[in-house]
């Protein structure tokens, strides 16, 4: 919440644009079309965990009803304030000087509020980063106790932990798997560039898969009950799932082989389950 006020105010108020920064250049070409579907990679990046909220479904009190409330408002709460703190760096550093910095937001405080500014970003992106993971955590092992109960031949991660009412096993593998691609990000001079490379590709994959999903169940189980209703379909559904087409397309293209470590995991993941199955 600090931090989400601090820039707009800092942006707005506090800081100008460097004019020799964002001075225009008389060569300057227009930006290639092609390019938006690899800014897009990054900018929806920031709005993973939009859809984390259905990992709790089970445990949500009246879920019909609150869990696509929660994700409707959340998810424009989180556009608005993006929104918000976006047009506070266009303010506060220009076009050019947003095009220059590694890191604007430590570069709008510092503007604004001097060596201090920038240390108190750090400080910033240290808290949302702890709020963050404990949020991942939570959701992400329900995926691996559902993925325990579903399978035998995963069903050491379907156990729960009654008194703490936590899936115990799922959270301890998953933190090994994060400790494992912390290791290798930081053994890597970008390692951010490289988490990226391994889970962009992946990420809109499953989510044209659990788009077309709902297609595919309807067919096959017409008469199921329906606890929501989609919204003009099947509209919504198509639109949702030719823009994963088209960022899946453009993570390829940004990543190139870098993707193939992330097939290779998935691939590995069909020998497995082809191994339950036959069990």
């Amino acid at each position: 919440g600090v931090q989400t006020c601090a820039l707009p105010i800092s942006g707005f108020f506090f800081s100008t644009p460097d004019a020799t920064v964002n001075a225009p250049v008389a060569d300057a070409k227009a930006p290639d079309a092609g390019m938006l579907g690899l800014a897009m990679v990054f900018v929806l990046l920031t709005y993973g965990g939009w859809n984390d909220a259905a990992y709790l479904s089970a445990e949500i009190k009246d879920g019909r009803r609150n869990i696509a409330l929660s994700l409707l408002i959340g998810l424009a709460l989180v556009t608005a304030l993006y929104l918000l703190v976006s047009l506070a760096y266009l303010s506060g550093l220009g076009l050019g000087g947003m095009a220059k910095s590694d890191a604007v937001a430590s570069e709008l405080l510092t503007r604004a509020w001097g060596p201090f500014g920038g240390q108190l970003m750090a400080l910033f992106v240290a808290v949302a980063a702890i709020t963050s993971a404990n949020a991942t955590i939570l959701t992400g092992a329900r995926t691996g106790y559902a993925l325990g109960r579903d399978w035998r031949l995963f069903k050491a991660l379907g156990v729960w932990d009654g008194e703490r009412g936590v899936p115990r096993n799922a959270m301890l593998v998953q933190a090994v798997i994060s400790l494992a691609l912390v290791a290798f990000g930081s053994y890597n001079n970008d390692g951010f560039k490289n988490m990226v490379d391994y889970t962009a590709p992946v990420f809109w994959l499953f989510f044209f898969l659990v788009g077309m999903s709902l297609f595919i169940f309807r067919r096959w189980e017409p008469q199921a009950e329906r606890p929501f209703q989609v919204p003009f379909y099947p509209v919504t559904p198509l639109l949702f799932c030719g823009t994963c087409v088209y960022m899946l397309y453009s993570s390829l293209a940004y990543t190139g082989k870098g993707a193939l470590v992330g097939v290779g995991v998935l691939v590995v993941g069909v020998l497995l389950l082809l191994i339950d199955k036959r069990q």
